[in-house]
């Protein structure tokens, strides 16, 4: 990476940490700048207040000295609090900040990268080196002390400059502690690079290391895993997994901390003799009457804050330039690209309600993947129809009704809406048509109301018709809050816990709530009893109305409730026909999936 990738990345970052929060950021320049100043006061005015003892100045000069060194220093201090509380505010602000553009982009990212397993790596991966110190984390960690060493150069400069023009100290003496610091520093720039290597080393080996152990943290205090952890005793394999985990990060910051140790001693014995030194020119310095006792105590003092500020700047700096790395990483998830093409036209409303949805030689590969999921599909169906997907796991279902929602787009052929490439829609406005209930619907710990909704504000009266249309009636008027219920215990003590059937019938009143042209249920009876099955079968046309409503289902049973079927497997429709036409074809796949069930119906 060359110096202007390294300049590129730093200076994207730091406008980012000011979009984050600026707040934060002026918060901790000030908070640097004071937190400088309040130790060269104390060395500056004590000096004098020492002198102005030792050499019998007024009363009156002593206590302006003392007052000064106190009152300052007081100052000081309490402005450094007040800041350092602001920044406590701002600081808890840049972490949501921080948080929330993570859920932007991955709301506003495209579906397909969602499911891809190397985003969902990458995007582990970054989380877990922001938990063990780098990317944005340690810049924002950072910025403090890089502020705080230049304020400190600064300040240490401005007064040693009266040293190098003391005449009692021999110009070759102070070439030599010149020589000397720069030494120190050179010592410290190779040292520093070196550690970096074994840091960087340790960071890269830790990866894993992490996010496994983040993973059996989490899975250990996840509630609704408690029962399976507890019936299958997995409680050792939890504990041993995870201690294996730490025991390998421990292994590896031993080992991190003995190679790095030698690399910390030259600059410690250096920095020390060259403070030695120091003391014994000083104190020649003073026998001679060239410099006052007082001046002994600030030019020791400042010479050491200086090395340590130019080490730590030095230091700071090297670490910047590998953190870089860790950033470009980091930026190169935001900068994942959204490549599906957004449409600009508006979806047609009609008066008639003819809607026509028309799959036209659609083929489909995931991202990555080998082989096709689907291969060309053809099928035309209007707004109104009850329309039933069926076919073993893996043969094409759930993938169908993703490209019809413009979750993915055909890698071959094209999906119309009434004769129009649904890509050339605007695509929000053509994903509002679909009320989907997928088998892995995900509900939220907030209010019932907010869950069959999605939204925060809702319209009671019509999402309790929802849910007593979906058979959620009986359980509702038992919820203590009616609506206003909380589901699960994450925000309210008095939050309840619904079954996975009452969960699913919750979902379904959400599709019906959303009121879209397109109701699509894959799998809606999944996790409902016989009754309850039934009782969602014999009410499907008045659930789904003059609405098109597509029902994915292993249970054909679901079948006779809809007027078209469509039979897929290995990823191509084999037959499409009503519910009698494709059970008289007793050479057919529906035929053979229907009797594989009915089987277990028929008594012996």
């Amino acid at each position: 990476m060359g110096p202007g990738e390294h300049l590129a990345i730093l200076s994207r970052a730091v406008k980012m940490l000011f979009t984050l929060s600026r707040g934060y950021i002026l918060c901790t320049i000030f908070k640097a700048v004071l937190s400088s100043a309040s130790r060269y006061v104390p060395i500056y005015f004590s000096a004098r207040l020492l002198d102005a003892i030792l050499y019998g100045a007024p009363a009156g000069v002593v206590a302006r000295y003392a007052g000064l060194t106190v009152g300052l220093g007081f100052l000081l201090n309490l402005l450094l609090t007040w800041v350092s509380v602001a920044g406590e505010v701002w600081e808890d602000r840049l972490y949501l900040e921080r948080d929330w553009m993570f859920s932007e982009k991955g709301m506003g990212m495209e579906y397909s990268s969602t499911e891809n397993h190397g985003v969902a790596l990458l995007l582990s991966r970054i989380r877990e080196e922001s938990n063990s110190g780098y990317n944005l984390f340690f810049l924002y960690n950072s910025l403090a002390a890089g502020i705080g060493h230049v304020t400190s150069i600064v300040f240490s400069t401005s007064l040693l400059v009266s040293f190098f023009t003391l005449g009692g100290v021999g110009t070759t003496t102070k070439l030599g502690m010149v020589a000397g610091i720069l030494t120190i520093l050179v010592c410290g720039i190779l040292c520093t690079a070196q550690e970096n290597k074994i840091n960087v080393e340790f960071f890269h080996k830790n990866v894993n290391v992490n996010i496994m152990t983040g993973k059996y943290r989490r899975l250990a205090g996840d509630y609704s895993a408690g029962m399976e952890i507890r019936l299958y005793g997995m409680e050792k394999k939890i504990v041993s997994g995870r201690a294996e985990a730490e025991m390998e990060f421990y292994h590896n910051c031993m080992e991190r901390n003995k190679k790095g140790v030698r690399f910390l001693v030259p600059g410690i014995v250096l920095t020390h003799l060259l403070k030695f030194c120091l003391y014994l020119v000083l104190i020649a310095a003073a026998l001679s009457g060239a410099v006052s006792v007082g001046s002994i105590a600030k030019y020791v003092a400042c010479i050491m804050l200086l090395l340590e500020a130019v080490s730590g700047l030095v230091s700071a700096s090297q670490r910047l330039c590998s953190n870089n790395y860790y950033l470009k990483r980091f930026f190169s998830y935001f900068d994942i690209p959204n490549d599906m093409y957004q449409g600009s036209l508006t979806v047609e409303k009609r008066l008639d309600n003819e809607y026509y949805v028309e799959f036209v030689d659609v083929s489909f590969r995931y991202p990555g993947a080998g082989s096709y999921a689907l291969r060309h599909v053809n099928l035309r169906f209007r707004v109104g129809e009850k329309l039933a997907v069926v076919g073993m796991n893996g043969s094409g279902k759930t993938t169908f009704i993703k490209l019809l929602c413009r979750l993915y787009d055909p890698t071959e052929g094209e999906i119309l809406l009434n004769g129009v490439d649904i890509r050339k829609y605007d695509y929000d406005e053509y994903m509002s048509i679909f009320s989907v209930v997928f088998q892995d619907f995900s509900l939220f710990s907030f209010t019932l109301g907010q869950n069959v909704a999605a939204a925060k504000e809702y319209d009671e009266e019509r999402a309790v018709t929802a849910l007593r249309r979906a058979g959620f009636g009986e359980r509702l008027d038992a919820m203590p809050e009616g609506t206003e219920t909380y589901l699960y215990k994450d925000y309210s003590a008095q939050g309840v816990e619904v079954s996975g059937g009452e969960a699913q019938k919750i979902a379904i009143a959400r599709a019906l709530y959303k009121d879209a042209p397109f109701i699509v249920l894959d799998e809606p009876t999944a996790a409902l009893d016989p009754v309850s099955e039934y009782e969602v079968y014999s009410k499907f046309n008045e659930l789904s109305g003059e609405h098109t409503a597509i029902y994915i289902s292993h249970r054909l049973a679901s079948c006779r409730f809809c007027d078209n079927i469509v039979v897929f497997d290995a990823g191509q429709i084999v037959q499409h026909g009503s519910h009698e036409a494709l059970l008289a074809q007793e050479c057919g796949k529906y035929h053979e999936l229907w009797d594989a069930q009915a089987q277990y119906y028929v008594s012996a």
